[in-house]
């Protein structure tokens, strides 16, 4: 027993050896040099030598100050105020060599607001970096959820014995099979100003009361823009493992709920759903880690603007790493994406870990 057993584990290591393999060269071993890189001043082509610079990378990127700006007043101590707004310092005669805010060298405003007469400022020592790390979780936040529901929308439908339905689950997935580049291009000139095919569709709908809008070009609009496109090329894959997950359910369980008299709805929430919970947790995941990725819809359609609206995680590892040759810069992201993608992912795992 036992000699079969170890020439059964030896045929099992070498058949897996190849992926073990490639996942060690193309995925560990990348990691813990990007991580070393993030540790120095890399950077692609320069004639200085390569210096151990610690955390500062991180520091760059990451740091975060609170600043209270009071207004400036006249002789009489009341706030001065010009065209209806309280007038304030510069916020530079702070930030710049000021011993008394040492805390502040560097920083510039990424946003503000009012409370009473003071202004609260928001500063950061990457203001681009901090658009791309909530323009990254806002992309996440609202593709995962709305990608995962219409997926299963679609998939109860189709999920049916049904004359033609072949024709609809094609048609529902060719999105999918389509290169990203392709659809990212096809969706750039959906959206372009002026003539594009999305503008006159809502004129002709409105019969000309709608103004034509530059959607990507719109700070307001692009990454809402990118949203759409991608939750409609994507979620034809989600429908299909729905879809697998839905055939799997027993049909005896759908005619006990049929006998007892249930509802649709109660039939979904009972007896639908409570089967599906493995493969939600499955598309939740792979969506999650696919939203994290966003970068061609960026890089082929806004390239990160307009004014730095639609930049995302990756798109900015990329141009930091290869674009600037910063490759200290760009592993540094790299690494920062890997620890929030693990967060998450293992938070996922405990959420919907099995109860008892």
């Amino acid at each position: 027993m036992a000699s079969k057993l170890t020439r059964s584990n030896r045929a099992g290591w070498l058949m897996a050896f190849p992926g073990i393999g490639l996942i060690a060269a193309f995925i560990i071993l990348p990691f813990f040099l990007a991580f070393a890189f993030s540790l120095t001043n890399q950077r692609l082509a320069s004639p200085n030598p390569t210096e151990y610079v610690g955390f500062k990378n991180y520091r760059d990127l990451l740091g975060l100050a609170v600043f209270t700006l009071e207004p400036e007043r006249d002789d009489a101590g009341n706030a001065v105020v010009e065209d209806g707004e309280i007038q304030y310092p510069r916020l530079r005669t702070f930030t710049r060599r000021n011993p008394d805010y040492p805390h502040l060298e560097g920083k510039r405003e990424w946003f503000s607001w009012q409370s009473g007469e003071n202004r609260t400022v928001v500063l950061a020592s990457d203001v681009v970096f901090m658009k791309a790390l909530v323009n990254t979780f806002t992309f996440v936040l609202v593709v995962a959820p709305v990608q995962a529901g219409i997926a299963l929308g679609l998939a109860l439908l189709i999920n049916q014995k049904l004359r033609g339905i072949s024709f609809f689950r094609a048609v529902y997935f060719m999105p999918v099979v389509v290169s990203i580049v392709i659809v990212s291009l096809l969706w750039k000139f959906i959206y372009s100003p002026g003539d594009g095919l999305l503008n006159n569709v809502l004129s002709g709908l409105t019969f000309g009361a709608f103004e034509p809008r530059d959607w990507l070009g719109d700070t307001s609009t692009a990454l809402g823009s990118i949203i759409a496109m991608s939750i409609w090329q994507g979620v034809g894959f989600h429908m299909v493992i729905w879809l697998a997950g839905l055939q799997t359910i027993s049909p005896t369980l759908y005619e006990a709920a049929e006998i007892e008299g249930s509802s649709k709805l109660q039939t979904f929430r009972y007896v639908t759903w409570p089967g599906l919970r493995n493969t939600a947790i499955l598309i939740l995941i792979v969506i999650t880690m696919q939203a994290f990725a966003l970068f061609a819809q960026i890089d082929i359609m806004t390239q990160g603007g307009p004014l730095d609206s639609t930049q995302v995680l990756v798109f900015q590892a990329v141009e930091r790493g290869y674009g600037k040759q910063d490759i200290s810069g760009g592993s540094t992201i790299s690494v920062i994406l890997f620890v929030i993608v693990l967060c998450i992912s293992l938070i996922q795992r405990w959420l919907t870990r099995e109860r008892n």
